[in-house]
């Protein structure tokens, strides 16, 4: 590339993403930068979006999103200088909104897209809408206008781009010249271009550029020449440079055909688009434009047929989940590393803590995680040892986190901060859950319990303070829990269980209520013997037919009915009635309004057709609407009874299903979670679902989230096949009428879908033996024991008559307690054990804020900032970035247990952060390419609903 642009100015060439050239730039001289660095000068190399992937935009959630965009500006800041004013997206299958805010707000101002249904395609360049402004649905004005090509045909690769006719636009592909290793499928070979051709080619592809304008508004026509795995040597520059580069000069030459043709970067061609319009070059001034605006989204894709793109909303589920644990473990230790290093800076001296070993492995884990955003990662739609290579990223930076969480937590712990020592051989604290290899479930380790008290300490990631349930695995069941002052804690004993009847005799499960400031640490103290606090979990076992022996249990009181009895269980909010055959949710009680509401759960089977074209990682392709599951041998039912949680466990074949409710006044007790551990590996072609039934009223409507950052009303259309009707869920999909709506949480993205009134159902695994014809060329058989987990909140609405008016709008907000909620279940607290012969140090809890946030407002990130000098250190200063979600006044929140209050989007940072100083607070767009005006510390922020926004901090 380096070599070829330098041979001619005229020529052109964009690249996107910084992972693979961070790579190539490591490993090259000093003069080849230089030289980048005058092509990029000259506006011949241009780098487009600049994100560390081309990320996917269905299951990605808006930290990862930003996390990407953020790593790969700060990398061109750091070594180009160069600020991406353009997004380009020709992969991703299917586009949302939600990448389109993101772009705006890093101070972007144009993109493109490309997968869109055909059926779209082809009405939008009917109306010639093709190129548009993107507007989020919530937006009364146009401040989040950001103006979007949408490329008009069938793919992005040479055939599909210089006109309708790939048949002659392949002719014009002069890597596929006779001779070369591929050729067009349409069977007529691209032809040198010579004196003599010259005049018949130019005429030939002069015809398709005149014809591919005419669905556009403008006379400015954009035909890019590229494709996967394209310019890799110097042969293929020269014939496709070359060969073009003697047609334009015949075009331009002749002005009777009245065009001007040249190589242009993609910020060229919206430079001209705009100049042509009158518009100027960077903001959205719609009022002289004359392009429409639009809302909305681009999901399920489809490419042809029926072939929609919604199997890959699940595929490969077991790394979507370890996405999201990464992603809360990441978000974890950027915020605890950012207050420790805060914290020795008010010391003023030097420490031994770790900051540039941390920095280095942070900056690793952000990597790791960014690459896997990328359209062919959380898709799960890789080559097995692909998938292989980013499981083993996720899983190494999951453990490099717990080392950065542990020693900065250990810091922040310590009274007397000169006994810290960084030993990552034996650190003082350390994480209780270890996941063995990248492919299977973390369990948790062995607390042993003696006569030297244990302490415990409980990280809240969160910005609220926070009541939950915390397990601890422990060596017996003689335990008491103390606070830091040493006041008891009610405490729960239950069995650990190594088989479906089996209870370990080695290992026991202590659960207790923390309570955890926002952003603090916590500590409790395990001590050995029993205590009237402490109390022992109750088992009931059921199964239709009889025949269950329990083994292992002789601590705990089990019973097993001979005659079927009633199944339920309750909390403070809820009761839960379940099968005492299927050991399946049936109805749901909520305190509040005494009335039972039908809520039935079931899992379902769907196959794939028996047609030439089946489902695969990318497709959706059912044989028809999905089987009941039944199996072969009635489920074993186990409740579980006792003051801290209550649960009913039921073990399929295929399915373990806990239903799970906490003894807690507040956020956590108005909740059921749901965990699924799901085993597909013996099944051929099936995928597994859960389905909710309800009695709500939805008829044909229902609610996804794009991209755990906005929601998108959904309709149930029965004129489209049925996987048309799947979208993605990223973190919520709910049902409503107008007296209540069912939410279900998700811990993982997964495929969702409506199919009747009142239904919710998710896909949790599919198991395929065929490729789709997508380009993967496998099918997906790598499948392994995956967890589930989900939250269930049934809402009533204060007020039916508010919810009418509103059942049109285009957008639609979730209530404030499925917020916390969500954020609750993918933000677990996080708990660390003191080594054995910690008893030398005293630890103390840590309190940075003075009060919770406000309800609405979400600390997305504190991410400290990387130093300008060599060696990959930390900077003075941190990233925050604050989020203002939008939420349904509909719907109360008493008895949330929330402490936080509503501030209309204000908040005053330097009351809230108490201990630390601001001492600079600068606003800055979203990934810091540009800076705003410095407002003082002491001053309140304010963010309007929905509202993103990045502040360059500096802490001490």
């Amino acid at each position: 590339m380096v070599v070829k642009l330098h041979e001619d100015e005229r020529r052109k060439m964009i690249w996107s993403e910084i992972s693979y050239f961070s790579k190539w730039w490591d490993n090259t001289d000093i003069q080849k930068r230089d030289a980048v660095k005058k092509l990029i000068e000259r506006g011949q190399l241009e780098i487009a979006t600049g994100g560390w992937v081309m990320p996917d935009e269905a299951n990605t959630h808006y930290f990862a999103l930003i996390d990407q965009l953020l790593e790969g500006h700060q990398w061109l800041e750091r070594n180009l200088g160069v600020k991406p004013r353009t997004g380009w997206a020709v992969d991703p299958f299917g586009h949302s909104p939600t990448q389109a805010y993101l772009l705006k707000q890093a101070g972007l101002s144009n993109m493109l897209i490309q997968r869109v249904h055909y059926s779209v395609k082809k009405h939008f360049a009917t109306e010639k809408t093709l190129e548009f402004f993107w507007r989020q649905n919530w937006d009364q004005e146009s401040t989040t206008d950001i103006l979007c090509h949408m490329m008009p045909f069938y793919s992005y690769d040479v055939p599909h781009t210089c006109g309708p006719d790939p048949k002659i636009c392949c002719q014009f592909d002069f890597k596929r010249l006779p001779g070369g290793h591929i050729s067009c499928p349409w069977r007529i070979p691209p032809q040198a271009i010579t004196s003599d051709n010259v005049q018949q080619r130019a005429h030939m592809l002069l015809d398709q550029y005149r014809k591919k304008s005419k669905l556009f508004r403008t006379k400015v026509v954009l035909v890019p020449l590229g494709d996967d795995f394209r310019y890799t040597d110097a042969q293929e520059w020269d014939q496709q440079f070359n060969n073009y580069q003697k047609l334009f000069d015949y075009m331009n030459s002749h002005p009777e055909l009245h065009v001007q043709a040249q190589f242009g970067t993609i910020s060229d061609y919206f430079e001209i688009l705009r100049k042509v319009t009158g518009m100027d070059q960077a903001g959205m001034n719609v009022g002289m434009s004359p392009f429409p605006v639009l809302g909305g989204d681009f999901f399920t894709y489809a490419d042809r047929d029926d072939h929609y793109w919604s199997g890959y909303f699940t595929s490969r589920p077991f790394y979507k989940r370890m996405d999201r644990v990464l992603e809360a473990h990441l978000r974890s230790a950027e915020i605890l590393y950012s207050l420790t290093l805060a914290s020795i800076r008010t010391l003023g001296k030097p420490s031994n803590y770790p900051a540039i070993e941390n920095y280095k492995l942070l900056t690793e884990a952000r990597r790791n995680l960014g690459l896997f955003q990328h359209h062919d990662a959380i898709t799960g739609t890789g080559k097995d040892w692909v998938v292989v290579d980013y499981g083993t990223r996720l899983f190494h930076s999951i453990l490099n986190l717990k080392r950065v969480i542990g020693s900065s937590a250990h810091w922040l712990v310590l009274t007397d901060k000169t006994t810290y020592i960084y030993n990552p051989a034996k650190p003082l604290l350390q994480i209780d859950e270890v996941q063995p290899a990248h492919d299977v479930l973390p369990h948790k380790t062995l607390l042993k319990i003696s006569a030297t008290p244990r302490s415990v300490v409980v990280f809240n990631p969160t910005e609220q303070a926070r009541s939950s349930v915390m397990s601890i695995y422990v060596t017996t069941p003689h335990v008491h829990v103390l606070t830091a002052q040493g006041r008891p804690v009610i405490a729960q004993i239950s069995a650990v269980w190594e088989g479906v009847t089996q209870a370990s005799t080695e290992a026991f499960q202590l659960s207790f209520v923390a309570n955890v400031p926002p952003l603090g640490l916590a500590v409790y103290q395990i001590h050995e013997g029993a205590e009237l606090h402490t109390e022992l979990g109750h088992y009931m076992f059921l199964k239709e037919g009889g025949g269950v022996s329990v083994t292992g249990t002789e601590h705990f009181r089990v019973t097993i009915p001979q005659e079927t009895v009633p199944v339920s269980v309750e909390n403070p909010h809820l009761q839960l009635f379940v099968s005492s055959r299927t050991g399946l949710l049936e109805v749901l009680k909520l305190k509040e309004d005494v009335v039972n509401h039908s809520v039935k759960v079931d899992f379902v089977w769907y196959g794939t057709t028996s047609d030439k074209d089946k489902s695969g990682a990318y497709l959706f392709l059912p044989d028809g609407e999905a089987k009941k599951y039944s199996p072969s041998q009635p489920p074993i039912i186990r409740l579980t009874k006792g003051p801290v949680f209550s649960e009913v466990t039921t073990t399929f074949t295929h399915i373990t299903h806990t239903l799970r409710l906490y003894n807690i006044q507040g956020v956590d007790g108005q909740a059921v979670e749901i965990y699924n551990t799901v085993d597909i590996r013996g099944e051929f072609n099936r995928e597994i679902a859960m389905r909710i039934t309800s009695d709500i009223k939805s008829k044909d409507q229902f609610f996804t989230d794009l991209n755990g950052f906005q929601v998108q009303p959904r309709r149930t259309m029965a004129k489209l096949p049925l996987q048309a009707n799947f979208y993605p869920m990223t973190s919520m999909a709910y049902v409503e009428d107008s007296s209540k709506r069912l939410t279900l949480l998700t811990g993982q993205s997964l495929g969702a879908a409506s199919l009747k009134s009142g239904q919710l159902e998710v896909i949790m695994d599919r198991r395929l033996n065929q490729d789709d014809n997508r380009g993967l060329g496998q099918g997906v058989l790598d499948n392994k024991i995956t967890a589930n987990s989900f939250r269930l909140l049934l809402e009533p609405r204060n007020s039916a008559q508010e919810h009418k008016k509103e059942n049109s709008a285009p957008f639609s907000y979730p209530s404030l307690l499925s917020h916390i909620s969500y954020m609750y279940l993918n933000h677990p607290l996080i708990q660390m054990a003191t080594s054995v012969d910690s008893a030398l140090h005293t630890t103390v809890p840590y309190n940075p804020l003075t009060h919770s946030f406000p309800c609405d407002i979400h600390l997305v990130n504190l991410r400290t900032i990387q130093s300008e000098e060599e060696g990959g250190g930390p900077s003075e200063q941190a990233a925050l970035i604050l989020h203002r979600k939008g939420f349904d006044c509909g719907f109360s929140t008493r008895n949330t247990g929330l402490l936080c209050s509503i501030t209309h989007g204000k908040i005053h940072l330097e009351e809230v952060l108490t201990k630390l100083k601001v001492s600079t607070l600068t606003p800055v767009s979203l990934s810091l390419m540009y800076e705003y005006l410095s407002i003082p510390a002491h001053e309140e922020i304010s963010l309007k609903p929905m509202e993103i926004c990045t502040y360059r901090i500096h802490l001490e």
